[in-house]
């Protein structure tokens, strides 16, 4: 029998809760172990209830989303914690990334990608939903001239993760590079590199270079 992954969930709302919790149940291997209305208790929760991954909103009342991130972190929590909040900015993201959170969902888009992010979390991924990935990118590359800006034309071969890696690549910026300002660790970097390749049946930097001029992912 497969484990079930144990997550706890925490929001000031308690609707919100309700309707995570009934499309989660929906999924074989997920079991929902516990809930929070308030920041206080969060920690102690999930201590107790061991839950593997904590979907936490940023405006807890009491204490924050990110004052709980903060106290996961301190005690070097093995639950990982993917946030789920109203905000989009930048600052936001990048001070829950820095606390070692796994995974950013805004709320409008929680039913369509919560399963699929705490699956690829629970693996050990970092998990973004699709706006908040493409605003962290085009914030990076906004004043580079030989990015092509419309790269999100349907690929038959790459992921749109791989596009951004394999056009970064290819404007010479660095594994460290693209994981500082991608909030994604230099593991996840490499081996999307090493998928793309394989993808891409090439051996070197160059084969990516071809394939982005190509593919008018970036300019000459």
């Amino acid at each position: 029998m497969t484990n079930k992954i144990k997550i706890h969930l925490a929001d000031d709302h308690q609707v919100l809760i309700d309707g995570l919790t009934n499309l989660l149940q929906t999924v074989s291997n997920f079991e929902v172990v516990g809930n929070s209305l308030n920041g206080t208790t969060i920690y102690d929760d999930v201590l107790q209830n061991n839950a593997d991954i904590l979907v936490l909103d940023i405006s807890m009342p009491e204490k924050d989303g990110i004052k709980v991130l903060q106290e996961f972190y301190s005690n070097n929590s093995s639950c990982k914690v993917i946030i789920l909040s109203s905000y989009d900015e930048l600052k936001i993201i990048k001070e829950v990334m820095k606390l070692n959170a796994k995974g950013y969902l805004t709320k409008k888009c929680a039913g369509e990608h919560i399963i699929q992010a705490i699956n690829n979390v629970y693996q050990g991924q970092e998990y973004f939903s699709d706006a908040v990935r493409e605003k962290i990118f085009h914030v990076f590359t906004h004043d580079n001239s030989k990015l092509n800006k419309d790269i999100y034309i349907e690929n038959p071969i790459l992921t749109p993760r791989e596009i951004e890696i394999v056009a970064l690549i290819s404007l010479e910026y660095s594994g460290k590079e693209i994981s500082e300002q991608l909030f994604i660790s230099t593991n996840t970097v490499e081996t999307h590199r090493k998928n793309i390749m394989r993808k891409l049946q090439t051996k070197n930097t160059i084969g990516l270079v071809k394939y982005a001029l190509k593919n008018n992912l970036i300019n000459p």
